[in-house]
């Protein structure tokens, strides 16, 4: 028996503690995240920049989680869980306060290095609280725990562009491209300027609340995970990580994943703003609702009635469907959302936008169904493995700059073709990629 399928180290009442915790701070971290989707629109009418330059976003954003992976590891091997917990939370802080500089100067270059390093302390956040809710329980159900941390997740995801575009999106029509062209240089400057001071205070309320629950983490009563213990062979060395196939196409898929995931929820607002939609700020919640509405069905139907590959499985199919709708569909008809959406009072968009905004269905069971899979047997590798999955976000810098790249080349809805490619990498490894365990 392998660590990674050992007792679970925390039991009884400290489960319900721990994943209370854990919760909270996917909580954190989706408000983090996905306040991306409506920041982009927005530094793009504030910096003056096109698609591709406004997707440095992401690129600052993800690029962090390769960078600083293998740092990360090796500060949680120093540190342990929950201590490295807090000191994540510690550097997004000092993240969300370098906003502060940035909106003072208007300055694109800032806002990159400020989102930098908001994501450096998330990623130390991701190394350990992923193997954490993991190592918590049973593998069978290990896809069900991390979809209940995903409705955290992405519960933050959909109440913060809510909030971000009532709070920043206020009198929007003064900035718009057409009322910006008409003005002189010095009063667009100056306009642009004032859109920009709007990010001071809702940063500096973030800094603040991230300082507290860094010091709530640090005092909390979340247990340890024991060192997991594995044969080790001769020769191996930290690196041996890669003698585990299913682990670095694991990596892989999440790459494709995570660039998927991002292009449909931050790049929603700005499909939707280039169609001219009143309320693209929020269009990113329309893509949080979704993934809401998959994790759901994670959490009662795995392992009840769907196995973690059957779902992966399910997820790439599904990720394929709606591509093409996004693809071929109709830029102009709102029936689809009409149908689905009508009875709720929820504002109609294009039916491209909302194949767009599907594709947070599809996307919700991938990251809980390929950690324990890619997880599964690495033993003392086990941290080390979770940073080299972690290391797969990169797939969030770059895959969304290839779209922003197509996108002004060729078109905002036909870029959307990138996707196929990314959802038959995910198919490959339910079908057969989460089953190899030797490269021989």
């Amino acid at each position: 028996m392998d660590g990674m399928a050992a007792a679970p180290a925390v039991a009884g009442g400290s489960v319900v503690v721990a994943m209370t915790f854990i919760g909270l701070m996917f909580f954190i971290l989706g408000c983090a995240t996905w306040l991306n989707g409506s920041l982009i629109p927005f530094l793009k009418i504030a910096c003056e920049l096109n698609n591709f330059q406004s997707l440095w976003v992401t690129f600052a954003f993800y690029i962090a989680y390769t960078l600083m992976a293998l740092p990360s590891a090796a500060v949680l091997r120093r540190t342990g869980y929950r201590a490295g917990m807090s000191i994540g939370l510690a550097v997004m802080a000092l993240g969300a306060l370098l906003f502060i500089p940035a909106a003072r100067a208007t300055s694109y270059a800032m806002f990159l290095f400020a989102l930098f390093t908001l994501a450096s302390g998330m990623t130390l956040m991701q190394t350990a609280i992923n193997p954490y809710i993991v190592c918590i329980g049973a593998r069978e159900s290990a896809a069900m725990r991390i979809s209940i941390m995903g409705l955290f997740n992405k519960t933050a995801g959909v109440l913060v562009p809510l909030a971000f575009s009532g709070m920043m999106l206020k009198d929007f029509g003064s900035y718009s491209d057409t009322a910006l062209a008409a003005m002189s240089a010095a009063d667009g400057a100056l306009l642009r300027s004032q859109l920009a001071q709007r990010l001071v205070l809702p940063y500096a309320l973030m800094a603040a609340g991230l300082l507290a629950m860094a010091a709530i983490v640090r005092f909390s009563p979340l247990r340890e995970i024991p060192e997991q213990q594995a044969v080790e062979e001769p020769g191996t060395s930290r690196w041996g990580v890669l003698q585990f196939p299913q682990l670095v196409l694991g990596a892989l898929a999440l790459f494709v994943y995570v660039g998927v995931e991002v292009i449909a929820g931050d790049t929603i607002g700005l499909y939707g703003h280039n169609l001219h939609v009143e309320n693209f700020g929020v269009l990113t919640s329309y893509t949080m609702g979704f993934m809401v509405a998959g994790y759901v069905v994670g959490i009662v139907a795995i392992p009840r009635w769907l196995s973690q590959k059957q779902a992966l499985l399910l997820s790439a199919v599904c990720g394929m469907i709606f591509s093409l709708g996004v693809i071929q569909g109709s830029a102009t008809a709102h029936g689809l959302s009409q149908v689905m959406l009508g009875w709720a009072g929820v504002p109609a968009v294009p039916d491209t936008v909302m194949y767009l905004a599907m594709l947070g269905f599809a996307n919700a069971l991938v990251w809980p169904a390929i950690w324990p899979l890619a997880l599964e047997g690495l033993g003392r590798y086990t941290a080390s493995g979770s940073a080299l999955l972690i290391m797969g976000i990169a797939g969030g810098a770059l895959l969304p700059m290839l779209y922003g790249h197509f996108s002004d080349s060729v078109g905002s809805q036909a870029a959307y073709w990138l996707l196929l490619p990314c959802y038959a990498v995910i198919l490959f490894y339910a079908v057969k990629g989460h089953k190899m365990t030797s490269w021989r």
